[in-house]
């Protein structure tokens, strides 16, 4: 994906660098994939806050994106290569021989035109998707599944890619983006190839209305507040917290472990994410 800069015709363009979608098919989204998306501002379903900063934002509809990949020995053909506002990924829009549409995260390298299926019969080529028993050792793959017939839940975002290293007996071991080994069952789906639009971390928003079009409002350090406000407020003049990182209401933050202990899947990690 190519990146576009900007003139400096205002302090909010001077530093800017966005996507440009020459790239991709100048279309309104297949109507019958999308559903509305009610904002939920950061509420719960009491209506209550549970995360902050949210809310406002530009209006959009979400795309229904096939992450099972079932449809299974039949050919599709990608139709077109489309922005979703819900995701950094692309999505592709395939069209399969039988004359049903669905959407998929694009792989790097997906043209219109191309030629895409899954199942176990299938050849391991770009965005085809197939168990991980018959993806060859080495490969680059992405859309992985953690249960056999649930879907894709790791490694969706934009650039992203997992290396599946060896298969042996029930479990494949697969290196992760973050650096973890981790072991999966070999009946899991995956997707050949490497997460489209890589160059989405190049991106910067140069001002403080674009994060509102996303729907992120101002975040307040806790520092710049008054002691009744935030256990970090107060002090003279540029002061630091003088304790470790926490929530206004005492919680630690900014690095405080959330994993639970003992978890059932722990037996499958063969080796930590590396430490940053």
């Amino acid at each position: 994906m190519p990146l576009k800069t900007h003139k400096p015709t205002s302090p909010g363009c001077r530093h800017r660098i966005s996507a440009d979608f020459s790239d991709l098919t100048v279309k309104k989204p297949e109507k019958s994939l999308t559903v509305i998306l009610k904002k939920k501002s950061g509420r719960n379903n009491q209506g209550r806050i549970c995360i902050r900063h949210r809310g406002g934002g530009s209006r959009r509809r979400y795309r229904l994106v096939d992450f099972k990949r079932n449809k299974d020995e039949v050919p599709g053909q990608i139709i077109s290569l489309e922005y979703d506002p819900n995701r950094s990924a692309r999505i592709a829009l395939v069209q399969y021989r039988d004359g049903e549409k669905r959407y998929i995260i694009a792989p790097q390298g997906l043209q219109v035109g191309d030629q895409i299926m899954s199942g176990e019969t299938v050849s391991s080529k770009l965005g085809y998707a197939l168990p991980l028993k018959k993806i060859p050792e080495g490969s680059f793959i992405f859309n992985i599944e953690l249960t056999p017939g649930k879907g894709a839940q790791l490694v969706r975002s934009a650039g992203t890619a997992a290396q599946l290293l060896s298969k042996e007996k029930k479990y494949a071991q697969i290196k992760l983006p973050s650096g973890e080994l981790r072991l999966f069952p070999l009946q899991c789906k995956a997707t050949i190839g490497r997460v489209g639009n890589i160059d989405h971390n190049s991106i910067k928003i140069g001002k403080a209305g674009i994060s509102r079009r996303m729907g992120r409002r101002p975040h307040v350090r806790g520092v710049a507040m008054n002691p009744i406000d935030h256990p970090h407020g107060g002090g003279e003049g540029r002061s630091a917290p003088g304790r470790h990182p926490v929530s206004p209401w005492g919680w630690p933050t900014k690095g405080k472990k959330t994993r639970k202990k003992n978890k059932a899947s722990d037996r499958l990690i063969v080796q930590r994410r590396k430490k940053r």
